[in-house]
């Protein structure tokens, strides 16, 4: 697998996948981690993780909407745009020759099951 993602899970693959889809803009992570199926309680931990990476960039956003809230956003750095795709690539290779199927990455989960 690519070296900058080696060390990623699965789940961070999945986040990645989800930033993928439109890798300049900015996600909410709550948003991210709903696309992503990552639960709540790992979605910060794990955008924190691949932010001191280099990976992911954040902003804060004030929303007038909430009475002025702020809300952090998330996108993949320049670095994680150039990485990702070949990284999600090796990873579906990966998970073709078996080595991430134990761990449930690349398999659909079934219908209602929680992360």
């Amino acid at each position: 697998m690519n070296k900058n993602w080696e060390d990623s899970c699965p789940e961070a693959l999945r986040v990645v996948a989800a930033l993928l889809e439109d890798p300049t803009a900015w996600h909410y992570s709550l948003h991210l981690g709903a696309e992503a199926d990552v639960a709540a309680g790992t979605i910060y931990p794990l955008l924190a993780k691949l932010e001191r990476s280099g990976r992911v960039e954040s902003r804060w956003e004030e929303t007038a909407a909430d009475g002025g809230r702020r809300r952090r956003l998330y996108r993949l750095s320049g670095a994680g745009q150039r990485c990702a795709s070949v990284a999600l690539a090796d990873a579906a290779a990966a998970v073709s020759r078996g080595r991430y199927r134990r761990f449930g990455f690349g398999l659909p989960r079934p219908q209602g099951a929680h992360p």
